[in-house]
């Protein structure tokens, strides 16, 4: 006999919220194009130091390709972060994208919403992106095959690189750091655009390295400028050696100014993150670690310059890596899809402050 609706059990909240998940984590990535890709021969040369010239010199101050009448407006903190609606990325002209240049230095961050970038052709995106500085190209992460200029975040069921990086024991799994700070020439304004994303969590954080240098007192910062710090490219390669994973190129360690100035705005930020930046030039070890250790626990307990970058269908951030440390939430749960892709333009050799 069937049994009467009274003897039903409704799923629980939790349970319908848990098949849901199940749904969609079964479902194909909505860019499988952009699923990412190892391939261990792959094999990149050594970088050369190229000339550059940051688009933001060229920029009108005023913006008025990118902040026009119908640009909408808004300031997530005083120090770090706008949030602009009404303009498109992909219609800006030449004089557009270099304001766009000019405006994320002076705000760190730009969350640009409604945008159709992740529906351009790979080759207008890459496009895009060149008109900042030459592209990166990862030694180690996933990338587009036949477009080495990608970098590929991606994390579902079956595949969490992040956590294995970081560490899969770890009670925090906040990880600041400046993309590939290790390079010769580090990225400068830096486009990171969303495909999948979770209804809840996978965000990212932001901080403002300029605001981080200010709250130091003014001997303080007198200490650090002129010190050098080592950024390495080395824990990244072993780690993907040991999963059996690429190495395009050899790692490579680069000495940094731990205070850098940026070209166009002239403002002095402090470029150390716990990611890559390994120790200080001329210091012993202990003295070493009291200093770096200091500096990332104010980078990191500053909450009052960091933001939370949220992501909607079609979100765009845009933000300038000389200026900035950002990290994953990885507040998720594992069998949820999210995918995203970085182009990662390089720009100056760090001027020191």
């Amino acid at each position: 006999m069937a049994p009467s609706v009274s003897d039903i059990q409704a799923p629980s909240r939790n349970e319908t919220i848990w098949q849901n998940i199940k749904k969609e984590a079964a479902k194909d990535p909505s860019y499988p194009f952009y699923f990412p890709y190892f391939d261990v021969n792959e094999k990149f040369p050594p970088t050369e130091i190229f000339e550059f010239t940051d688009p933001g010199t060229r920029a009108d101050p005023a913006k008025p390709h990118l902040l026009t009448a119908n640009t909408t407006k808004r300031n997530i903190s005083p120090y770090i972060g706008t949030e602009l609606r009404g303009v498109q990325i992909s219609q800006l002209s030449s004089a557009g994208l270099d304001e766009l240049a000019l405006f994320t230095a002076e705000r760190r961050v730009v969350l640009f919403r409604d945008q159709d970038f992740k529906d351009l052709s790979a080759d207008r995106q890459i496009e895009i992106a060149r008109h900042f500085g030459p592209i990166q190209r990862h030694p180690t992460s996933g990338n587009v095959k036949g477009y080495p200029e990608f970098h590929v975040v991606y994390r579902d069921v079956e595949h969490d690189r992040f956590r294995e990086y970081i560490g899969g024991d770890r009670a925090n799994r906040t990880s600041w750091h400046s993309d590939v700070s290790y390079e010769k020439q580090t990225p400068g304004t830096t486009f990171f655009f969303i495909l999948d994303q979770p209804g809840s969590g996978g965000d990212t954080l932001f901080l403002s390295q300029v605001e981080a240098y200010k709250r130091l007192s003014p001997e303080f910062q007198k200490r650090l400028e002129g010190l050098r710090a080592v950024h390495s490219a080395v824990s990244q390669a072993d780690h993907s050696r040991s999963r059996g994973g690429p190495v395009r190129r050899e790692p490579v360690e680069t000495e940094h100014p731990v205070v850098r100035v940026h070209p166009v705005t002239g403002e002095k930020a402090l470029y150390v993150n716990q990611g890559f930046t390994k120790r200080i030039v001329g210091f012993r070890t202990e003295e070493s670690e009291y200093l770096l250790n200091f500096l990332f626990d104010h980078i990191s307990k500053g909450s009052d310059f960091q933001i939370r970058a949220t992501y909607e269908p079609g979100t765009v951030v845009v933000w300038d890596n000389r200026l900035t440390a950002h990290s994953a939430t990885g507040d998720f749960e594992n069998v949820v899809r999210r995918h995203a892709v970085r182009l990662t333009p390089q720009a100056e050799v760090p001027i020191a402050g």
